[in-house]
C-alpha cells in the first residue's frame, strides 16, 4: 500500500506525496510527521502507483513524496514520466538508488525508517525554495553546461543552484539538493549569463544566488543548509551592498514608533 497527501504552505501552494506502498507502519509514520508541522495537511491515499499517476495528472501537483519499490512502475520509472512539473521527495530503504534519484533533481532522498528531525528537514527545505524562488519563463529556468566528460552536455535548474565555486577553467556548482557538479567554464562566463535570473557574484572565486542568500553578517554571506559562510570580496563589495541597500527596509528616523 501506499499513499498519498497534500500540502498546504501558503495560499495556492499545492503539494500531493506518494509514500510507501507496502509497510503500513511505513505509511503510518510519515502520517504522524505530517501532523506535526503546521504547513502540511493529508488528503488522501492511493494503494497502485498508476492510480496516483492518474491522481498526479487531475490534480497537477507541486510535490510527490514518491517511494522507489512499487508494482507495476517504479518510483524512477515514475519520475521519467512526471519528468520536471513537480517536486519530488524520495523515500526507501535503499540507499543505492538516492544518485539516481538525484539526477531527476529531487528534492531530498530520505531512508526509511525516516526520524521526524529528518523528515522536517525535508519539508523545511522546500519550504524554503519555493518560498525564494520569483517566478519566471519556464525556458528560463534552465542551463546547459559543459563536464568533464567529453562530449557531455548536463541541463541545470538554476532555480536549485545554491552558490558556484570557480577553480580556473572549472567550476563547481553547488545545488540545494547537496550535489556537486563540476562544469568547463570559466566564473567570469557564468556570471554573466546568470545575472539575469537572480545571480550576483561576491569574490573572485564565489557566485552565490540571491534566492538562497538567508544572512548578510559583516562581510560575510550565509547560504541555506551551509554551514560555512561566504567572504565578500574586497572588489565586490560596493556594487553588493548597493543592491542589498535597495532591499533593506528600516524605520524612517522621525516616526520611530510607526
Amino acid at each position: 500500500m501506499h499513499s498519498c497527501c497534500q500540502f498546504w504552505c501558503t495560499p495556492n501552494f499545492h503539494f500531493w506525496c506518494i509514500v510507501s506502498y507496502r509497510l503500513q507502519h511505513a505509511i503510518d509514520l510519515l502520517k504522524e510527521h505530517i501532523t506535526h508541522v503546521h504547513f502540511l495537511k493529508l488528503v488522501g491515499t492511493a494503494t497502485n502507483p498508476i492510480e496516483g499517476l492518474a491522481m498526479i495528472a487531475d490534480l497537477k501537483p507541486g510535490l510527490i513524496f514518491l517511494d522507489v519499490q512499487m508494482p507495476n512502475l517504479t518510483g524512477i520509472e515514475i519520475l521519467k514520466l512526471i519528468g520536471n512539473d513537480c517536486r519530488v521527495i524520495m523515500t526507501t530503504a535503499y540507499k543505492e538508488y538516492a544518485l539516481e534519484g538525484f539526477e531527476h533533481a529531487v528534492v531530498d532522498y530520505l531512508l526509511k525508517p525516516i526520524p521526524f528531525l529528518r523528515f522536517l528537514k525535508a519539508v523545511n527545505r522546500l519550504w524554503t525554495i519555493q518560498n525564494n524562488i520569483r517566478p519566471v519563463n519556464e525556458q528560463d529556468h534552465y542551463v546547459f553546461v559543459k563536464t568533464e566528460q567529453k562530449g557531455k552536455l548536463l541541463k541545470i535548474d538554476s532555480r536549485r543552484i545554491t552558490y558556484i565555486e570557480g577553480q580556473g577553467n572549472y567550476a563547481t556548482i553547488h545545488m540545494n539538493d547537496r550535489r556537486k557538479i563540476t562544469a568547463y567554464l570559466k566564473l567570469k562566463e557564468l556570471a554573466e549569463h546568470l545575472s539575469s535570473k537572480g545571480f550576483v557574484r561576491i569574490h573572485k572565486s564565489f557566485i552565490i544566488s540571491l534566492s538562497h542568500l538567508t544572512a548578510v553578517e559583516g562581510n560575510m554571506v550565509r547560504i541555506v543548509d551551509e554551514a560555512q559562510s561566504i567572504a565578500i570580496g574586497e572588489a565586490y563589495r560596493k556594487e553588493f551592498f548597493e543592491m542589498i541597500n535597495t532591499k533593506l527596509l528600516s524605520v524612517p528616523p522621525n516616526n520611530p514608533t510607526d
